[in-house]
This record gives structure tokens, C-alpha cells and sequence, in this order.
């Protein structure tokens, strides 16, 4: 049995102990309860299974995963190279069973996705195409704090292009004594700079706080000015709605392995508007996957790079089978679901957190940063709580799985997919008996 601190309430504190049963009443109320048996769910410390509100970080398994990975590796032990276009799922065209999947989960058009590579390197990939610094129009527009990784990206990709990041990298900061981006200062910052703003690139939603920004509106001012726009999605896609070919994103990327249960490590995706796929003249990094299929074996023959129309065009290499599988597997629930139905539970699932969380005794022992508004965040939250790693700590302890950033700063993501109410009341009742115990 996990220890609990000494001087912790048995009951917990009151009100957040009378939530458990409105919790139970939401769950059985819940349209997609039935979604939580079709994936594995950790233990906690005692052996029951632990409250995960992590996919943030790391998406559970799809219980279906593993015959999908098995199917691949009987075809790979049966057949061999023949499992190429022999195969039950011939490994030649594999990737191409997300096109329309893929398309379906960001709101694009068949052919405007591609699954390849991982998110940072997909970055850079889309940085070589869409970052086309000329004349005074040489900066680049992220939002702060960004993801370390983009921000890496975007610095080295401009080194490496002999443009200074120190002069050409803006950012679009919360206020002094605010945690979040105010969305008027993001636009106040593009008009500012828009003679000399070549790409605005930010997350969709923030990894840190869990701010979901208007894609729509900043695209369109980026527009305006004249830039173009991307976008990282590893916190958005598979979390919240997303419109990316109606909305005329130039380009945007993200992983799978958090909201997108592929797996530790899994492939990325990104997504190209049809307006830019259409371009063979578009500057990129190629490779023979990215060529037109009906020469891609007459290479030799054929020395110039002869892109396939769309998003496919940008992939470099032949897809990674045992990697797609498990995605394959998650996308067939998403899919079969809908990302508006998972959407809507998501915003009651946040929604009796951020309640809970106001009941979280002492005053001030707990702050959440994340937006208020239903419709300005995702599915992540965020808080700031007394005691910092030792309140995570305590989390863990009472079988409680989320993250915690540094100094003080606990994400905490209920899925829609296999998260309960009740996992929600698990999480802010252990919450609300960590900062009550003494230092």
C-alpha cells in the first residue's frame, strides 16, 4: 500500500471528498466510457491501476497495437523482401493508409498529410521549404515560452542559413506577472513587424502551459503582413478540433506518440496546404520517397528529383513498418470516434478539474495556469502547487501518474479516450492532500 503523509485526512477534505460521487455520476452518464477498455491501463503503486493523466507526455497502448506489430513481424519472417507488395499490408504503399486517416485528424484534405520522420526533424524539413528570408524580410515569430526543441530548430536552422537568430528571432511573451500569451499582443507583434517577418511558427497549444491558440485568426494576420505560417501540433493533434487546409496553414507538424497513442519514440506527421503541394518548383530536402512513384525505381535512369504531388513529396526515406503499426491501430479508434465527441468530453473532463481545483484548500496553496475559457485550452492543465516536486512526489505515491516541469509546474492531462471523471477526483483529492500536510 503507497504511504500517505502523516498528516493527511483520512476522508480528505471535505468538498473534494464530495466530489467523488459526482464523479461516479458523470462517468456513468459518459457516451465513451466503453473507449477506456480498449487500452492498457498502468498500475500504481498498489497494484490497482493508477489514475494516468499523462498522455500529454506519453499516449497509452491500444490494446490492438500488438497484433498489428505481429502482423508485421509474421510478414517479415514469412515473406521477407516479398512483403514489400506481397504482404497483408504490402509495405510499398503503407504509409499511404493515412492519407485520408491522417487528413480526417487535422482537418486537411487527402494528401495535404504525410506520417514520416519525428516532429523536430519534420521542422526542419518544412524550415528548408517555408523559411525564405529576403531583403529586410528575414524574422521568424514564435510564442513564449516555446517547446525547447522548436525553438533549437528554428535558432539553428537560421544559423545555418548565415542569418543572425539573436536579430531575426521574435517573440510573442506573456505580460509581466502573466503566464499565458495574450493573443491581441501576438497580433499586435505581427503587424509591428510584418515588412520583415518571413514565418510565424508556434504551438498550437503550449506544452507548457496548455493554452490553445486561434490558429485560424493568427494564420490569417501572418498572412496579411505577408508571411506565412506554421505550426507544431505535438500538443493539438488528436486533443482538439482542427481545421488546417479551411484555415490556410502553410504547414504544420507533430508527433504521435502523446495525444496519438503510437508509441515511445513514434512517427510524426505533417501536413502541407495543397496550394503549396502543388508547387514541384518549391524548394526542399528530398529524398527517393518523396519521388513521383511511377519513376521511383528508375532512379538511376532518371538522375533529377521528380516529386510526388502533396505532402508526399517531402518524405525522404521508405516508411519504418513496426513504427506505423501501433498508429495504425489508435487512428482506427479515432477514426471510428470522431475528434468533435472526443472534443466534447475533453471540455467536461477539464471542466470538473478546473472545479475541483478551486476547492483545493489552503488558499493559494494551488494556482492553475492554464486559460479559464473552455475554448482556449486543450485537454492538458496546468498549476502551479505549494511544495513543487514533493506535491509530485506525493502524487505519484498515492498512484497519480502526471508530469511536473520545473521549478513548481504539475501538467496534468485527462484523455478523453480512457480517462475517467473518477480518474480527475483521484488526482485532485491526492492534490488536495499533499499541500494540506506540513512542510
Amino acid at each position: 500500500m503507497a504511504a500517505k503523509p502523516a498528516a493527511a485526512s483520512p476522508a480528505g477534505p471535505p468538498m473534494i471528498a464530495a466530489g467523488e460521487a459526482r464523479a461516479r455520476a458523470l462517468d456513468a452518464a459518459d457516451p465513451l466510457r466503453g473507449l477506456r477498455e480498449r487500452f492498457h491501463i498502468p498500475s500504481g503503486p498498489d497494484g490497482k491501476p493508477s489514475a494516468y493523466l499523462c498522455g500529454n507526455s506519453l499516449g497509452l497502448q491500444p490494446k490492438s497495437a500488438r497484433d498489428q506489430v505481429e502482423q508485421e513481424l509474421d510478414d517479415w519472417k514469412n515473406l521477407a523482401v516479398r512483403a514489400h507488395f506481397a504482404g497483408r499490408r504490402p509495405w510499398y504503399s503503407a504509409h499511404e493508409a493515412f492519407r485520408e486517416s491522417g487528413a480526417r485528424l487535422v482537418g486537411a484534405k487527402p494528401g495535404e498529410v504525410v506520417m514520416m520522420n519525428s516532429l523536430t526533424a519534420n521542422l526542419h524539413f518544412m524550415l528548408a521549404s517555408f523559411y525564405r528570408p529576403r531583403g529586410r524580410r528575414t524574422k521568424v515569430l514564435m510564442e513564449g515560452p516555446a517547446f525547447p526543441s522548436d525553438t533549437y530548430a528554428v535558432k539553428s536552422h537560421l544559423a545555418c542559413r548565415g542569418v543572425d537568430p539573436a536579430e531575426n528571432v521574435v517573440v510573442a511573451a506573456p505580460r509581466p506577472g502573466e503566464e499565458t500569451v495574450r493573443e491581441e499582443d501576438a497580433l499586435a507583434l505581427i503587424a509591428r513587424e510584418g515588412p520583415r517577418l518571413a514565418l510565424v511558427v508556434m504551438g498550437g497549444v503550449n506544452f507548457l502551459t496548455g493554452q490553445l491558440f486561434d490558429l485560424e485568426r493568427l494564420t490569417r494576420a501572418a498572412h496579411q503582413v505577408g508571411a506565412l505560417a506554421g505550426w507544431d501540433l505535438a500538443h493539438a493533434a488528436g486533443n482538439v478540433v482542427l481545421r488546417l487546409s479551411e484555415w490556410q496553414v502553410d504547414f504544420a507538424v507533430w508527433c504521435s506518440y502523446k495525444y496519438l497513442n503510437g508509441g515511445p519514440g513514434a512517427l510524426g506527421g505533417c501536413f502541407v496546404h495543397e496550394r503549396h503541394g502543388g508547387d514541384p518548383a518549391l524548394p526542399r530536402m528530398a529524398g527517393w520517397w518523396g519521388n513521383d512513384p511511377a519513376t521511383r525505381f528508375q532512379m538511376h535512369l532518371i538522375p533529377e528529383f521528380i516529386p510526388r504531388a502533396g505532402a508526399d513529396g517531402w518524405q525522404v526515406s521508405n516508411p519504418p513498418i513496426l513504427s506505423l503499426a501501433p498508429l495504425r491501430a489508435s487512428l482506427a479508434i479515432f477514426d471510428e470516434v470522431g475528434m468533435d465527441a472526443l472534443r466534447a468530453k475533453s471540455e467536461r473532463l477539464t471542466g470538473f478539474l478546473t472545479d475541483l481545483l478551486d476547492q483545493v484548500t489552503p488558499a493559494g496553496a494551488v494556482r492553475v495556469i492554464t486559460p479559464r475559457a473552455a475554448g482556449a485550452r486543450g485537454c492538458q492543465v496546468s498549476l502551479r502547487a505549494r511544495g513543487g516536486r514533493a506535491t509530485f512526489q506525493a502524487l505519484a505515491a498515492a498512484g497519480v501518474t502526471c508530469d511536473f516541469r520545473e521549478p513548481d509546474v504539475i501538467r496534468v492531462a485527462p484523455v478523453p479516450l480512457y480517462n475517467t471523471f473518477h480518474d480527475v477526483w483521484r488526482f485532485a483529492d491526492a492534490l488536495a492532500r499533499a499541500v494540506a500536510a506540513p512542510s
